[in-house]
């Protein structure tokens, strides 16, 4: 889940293709799926439940603005695990950076499915579709302080930050304040 109790800082993030992925599993009874047509109100809704969107209407014009005119791409690159009752209660996004390259894209889980690794297996597996799409180009994602638990699985994946962006210095701080806090 979002924290927004924390100073937003927009931090972007690159992977080195030369790195292998762990292996992960999801947890009993959940699944692995890619989009169909319909699956919009469900990403809205995982979106939303992890503050990304404050209403349901903001994520759905998020959604027709920037996923929509893209059908046969969304069949091919976003996921979604279902849980053992078959509600999407996760997705993840493998699109494309505005410059064209690899993109890793709106990683969330529900708040009642997360800390079962749900998230971690997401990373992975759209990790690993970026290195099929884009062989040999590095993957982005951007990120923020806000989220700091999930910058942690990008890092484990071999992720890491991009220097040189507006405030990197200061989500850098941030990012090390939260680490003492928690850690």
């Amino acid at each position: 889940m979002i924290d927004k109790t924390i100073p937003y800082v927009k931090l972007q993030m690159e992977r080195s293709i030369s790195q292998a992925l762990p292996d992960r599993q999801l947890p009993e009874g959940y699944q692995f799926c890619f989009y169909t047509p319909g699956d919009e109100r469900d990403w809205q809704a995982i979106e939303t439940s992890v503050g990304e969107f404050d209403n349901l209407s903001e994520a759905q014009r998020y959604f027709e603005k920037n996923f929509a005119p893209y059908p046969d791409e969304l069949a091919k690159r976003m996921t979604f695990v279902t849980d053992p009752s078959g509600k999407k209660v996760a997705t993840c996004t493998a699109w494309w950076a505005k410059e064209g390259g690899p993109q890793f894209h709106w990683l969330a889980v529900m708040p009642e499915a997360q800390g079962q690794g749900i998230a971690t297996f997401l990373a992975v597996k759209v990790t690993a579709l970026l290195e099929e799409l884009y062989p040999d180009q590095p993957a982005m994602l951007h990120t923020q302080t806000w989220n700091y638990p999930a910058i942690t699985i990008y890092q484990k994946l071999g992720y890491t930050f991009v220097s040189g962006t507006k405030d990197f210095e200061k989500g850098m701080s941030i990012l090390k304040d939260l680490a003492k806090r928690k850690g």
